[in-house]
């Protein structure tokens, strides 16, 4: 069994003024998808330019922000920001989900390429690569948060974590930015890489991160206000990924089929 590193959740602090290492990593997260971003608009066989990265990174961040807690505040603990509304705004202490994020993202993405004359599609293919850096940097955020950590295990490499009763427990944080990161963004970045059928740089992605998600969930410990809320084994984030998985298979499968 491994210790838990003590992690002050408070990168810098200046008087009143606390820098936590939870809104850096998304802040290192944006930094790497913009700087990803304009090097692949750089590539002759796209759209988008440099100058139009510049302008898309507004929208997402929007998107994921937006997006990000409005998704945690439905899919996970509704009847708590009910009753206590203005915490929804507390985005210091966590609480954002992907899922959110990832339709806040799309939404950008399509209200970005009604206005800079691009589909849906092609917006979405460009941007698929630039996510996985930025899924890598928030779990290594809910790792140094103590949140989200995983099930109890006897594995050598399990840990205690604060508040979750002294038992060795999987670090799935770690695992997801394995597999949702950094793995994610190799699969992703090299498939990517030369010209594809519209729409399948981004279906991979989806059909990835669904994947990758719904396997990680079985070593992650269901939020303690939902349990399992389906089949008696599913948690939400399975429930969620399950729509990723099957819209992404299904768009590679007729998209390679049409171009055949």
């Amino acid at each position: 069994m491994l210790t838990y590193p003590q992690f002050d959740p408070v990168m810098i602090s200046l008087g009143p003024l606390q820098l936590r290492w939870y809104g850096m990593m998304y802040v290192f997260g944006i930094l790497s998808g913009w700087l990803l971003g304009r090097y692949r608009a750089t590539k002759p066989w796209n759209k988008m330019t440099p100058k139009r990265m510049d302008d898309f990174l507004t929208w997402a961040i929007l998107g994921v922000v937006l997006g990000g807690r409005i998704g945690y505040v439905l899919f996970y603990n509704p009847s708590f920001y009910l009753a206590n509304p203005l915490r929804i705004f507390a985005v210091w202490e966590g609480g954002m989900s992907f899922h959110g994020g990832c339709l806040g993202v799309l939404l950008a993405c399509w209200l970005f390429g009604r206005a800079h004359d691009m589909t849906f599609p092609e917006v979405g293919d460009f941007v698929s690569p630039l996510v996985p850096p930025g899924l890598f940097f928030g779990r290594i955020g809910n790792f140094i948060n103590g949140e989200l950590w995983g099930r109890y295990t006897d594995l050598p490499w399990a840990m205690p974590f604060p508040g979750a009763g002294g038992l060795p427990r999987h670090p799935s944080q770690l695992y997801e930015a394995a597999l949702e990161g950094a793995l994610l963004f190799v699969i992703v970045w090299v498939y990517s890489a030369k010209p594809r059928p519209k729409g399948c740089v981004g279906a991979l992605f989806l059909l990835g991160y669904g994947l990758f998600r719904f396997l990680v969930e079985f070593a992650r410990e269901p939020d303690r206000q939902l349990g399992f809320v389906a089949l008696h084994w599913m948690s939400m984030g399975q429930v969620l990924c399950l729509p990723m998985i099957l819209f992404g298979a299904g768009w590679l499968i007729w998209a390679y089929r049409k171009s055949a």
